[in-house]
């Protein structure tokens, strides 16, 4: 009895010496304004792990979500709110913003037709917002349960205008987690990322950091645009309606420069260097690891392409159909490959498509991405896809489409790893050749295997990196010591302008008064001469 009450005793002693290492456990209350689409893939992975961590996530989530679906075995939570449109109007919004951007994609040039054409959409797009957000913060009885459930704090997206709304009304710091915003004007406005033009390519132009003469006026001409735009349009549609909310006047940029940090879906393995503030953290990746075993019948697909390895294409989760004769075009370019090709496609079979070619509704994307016997990758751009290239060390052919896809493509082009095409001009030649580069020329496997090592030789991985940011914000209340003191200036004061408005001031001053002096002392030695020779 005495040998086992005193092993009982070591037991508790070293699960207490367990305990005291591990310290406190801090377990807070986090509440998500998710966005749609490859946003919600992201901050997903986010939110598993805070649950994994014994953090307790709730999600708010309206009835016409895409691709949030509430589960009530879930272990996070859905708040569930009603709004006044379906999903068809989402979904027909999003296609036609797809198709507008594809025959109408902005440049330097076409920067305010493509936005005059747009205008429509953008403008739906901003009333399905505000209706939106009258949802939440036009109901009482919402918003005191929200305040009931004492958040800790908010993770938001600023594509989804509203969440830093909500976490001023709940008096609550928030988190953003985003990858880019068109000519990066939120970051740069509202965030104070200092973005040079003339080596920080704007967003949605396709230009990396070694730029032409021309190509610095294209992103200066940019970056101008997408500010007039953000002032003009967005501001004079949020600013109000803000100021109404909140009882003060405030505007959108003000609201939104109020996040704590601001997670950046990328990393410096995919990012040109750039300078950043200590509140932006890069968390590219964080949704990648490593490949799981493939279903028996996609294997044996595998498996059956021999030493010539297989080809993996996907277009994204936007694009459901292409034409007949472009689905065409790219069946005869796969058909003449040595390769296997798995191609995530659910438009109509093409007629002229390969039997080495099979078309799925969808693919474990990643775990093929990871197979060994991967050799490329067909894809439109999309950030999550090139960062599972980037992680498994995959080379890829690039058809940009819309959004950040130009850029993510220019940018593993500019590292080597990728060869682009464009999606309005392929012909099948073109895609033969662009595959048989990438596969056969070693350059292009041995530069992402390069960038894979980048992304692995991380101290912390973006994930754990996310997460501690985010509970760094919970256990502080915000990380205002991190925001920089430019939020506190106004635009002319951030330039410097009266700084230089005084200098200058002050020269022309000086100057007026030596102009003076010397104008005084001419007109005195003209008196004295005219006085001697009199």
């Amino acid at each position: 009895m005495a040998t086992k009450a005193t092993g009982s005793k070591k037991y508790f002693q070293l699960l207490l010496f367990q305990v005291t290492l591990l310290g406190p456990v801090f377990c807070g209350n986090v509440l998500v304004w998710p966005t749609e689409g490859s946003h919600w893939l992201n901050v997903k992975v986010v939110i598993q792990e805070l649950i994994r961590r014994g953090h307790t996530v709730t999600i708010l989530v309206s009835n016409a979500s895409l691709f949030i679906k509430p589960r009530a075995e879930a272990m996070e939570k859905f708040e569930v709110y009603n709004v006044p449109f379906k999903k068809d109007t989402i979904e027909n919004l999003i296609e036609g913003i797809v198709a507008l951007w594809l025959n109408n994609r902005p440049t330097a040039l076409t920067f305010w037709q493509f936005y005059k054409e747009i205008r429509e959409d953008l403008e739906i797009f901003t009333n399905m917002s505000k209706q939106t957000c009258d949802t939440l913060v036009m109901n009482p009885q919402l918003i005191a349960k929200l305040q009931q459930m004492k958040f800790d704090v908010l993770i938001a997206d600023p594509l989804s205008v509203g969440g830093e709304l909500v976490a001023e009304i709940l008096s609550i710091p928030f988190v953003y987690s985003f990858r880019f915003s068109a000519g990066n004007v939120a970051e740069r406005l509202c965030g104070r990322l200092l973005s040079p033009p003339s080596y920080v390519p704007a967003s949605t132009m396709g230009l990396t950091d070694q730029m032409s003469f021309v190509e610095r006026l294209q992103n200066f001409v940019f970056y101008f645009y997408t500010d007039l735009f953000f002032l003009k349009f967005w501001q004079d549609e949020w600013d109000g309606y803000y100021s109404n909310v909140l009882g003060r006047p405030t505007t959108l940029c003000e609201t939104m420069g109020k996040a704590e940090i601001w997670l950046i879906r990328t990393y410096w393995d995919f990012e040109f260097p750039r300078p950043f503030l200590p509140n932006f953290e890069f968390v590219g990746g964080l949704h990648c690891q490593p490949a799981k075993p493939l279903p028996k019948e996609m294997e044996e697909f595998v498996q059956s392409s021999g030493e010539h390895g297989i080809v993996v294409f996907s277009l994204g989760s936007m694009v459901h159909n292409l034409t007949d004769e472009k689905s065409n075009v790219i069946a005869r370019a796969l058909s003449q490959l040595p390769q296997k090709v798995l191609w995530r496609y659910k438009g109509k079979k093409p007629e002229a498509l390969g039997s080495n070619t099979r078309i799925y509704d969808w693919i474990p994307q990643n775990d093929l991405l990871g197979h060994p016997s991967t050799k490329a990758f067909i894809t439109h751009g999309g950030t999550n896809g090139i960062y599972e290239a980037i992680y498994h060390g995959i080379p890829m052919v690039g058809i940009p489409m819309f959004g950040d896809q130009h850029d993510n493509i220019a940018h593993m082009r500019a590292k080597g790893a990728a060869v682009e095409l464009d999606f309005s001009t392929l012909k099948t030649q073109d895609l033969v050749e662009a595959l048989n580069t990438v596969i056969n020329t070693s350059t292009y496997k041995e530069n992402a295997l390069r960038l894979s090592k980048i992304h692995h030789d991380q101290p912390v991985k973006p994930l754990d990196r996310a997460v501690f940011w985010i509970e760094f914000v919970m256990r502080h209340k915000g990380a205002k010591h991190l925001r920089p003191a430019a939020h506190h200036l106004t635009w002319y004061q951030y330039h410097c302008l009266d700084v230089l408005a005084f200098l200058f001031t002050c020269a022309a001053t000086a100057v007026f008064i030596l102009v003076k002096c010397c104008l005084f002392c001419c007109r005195k030695r003209v008196r004295i001469a005219k006085r001697k020779k009199e």
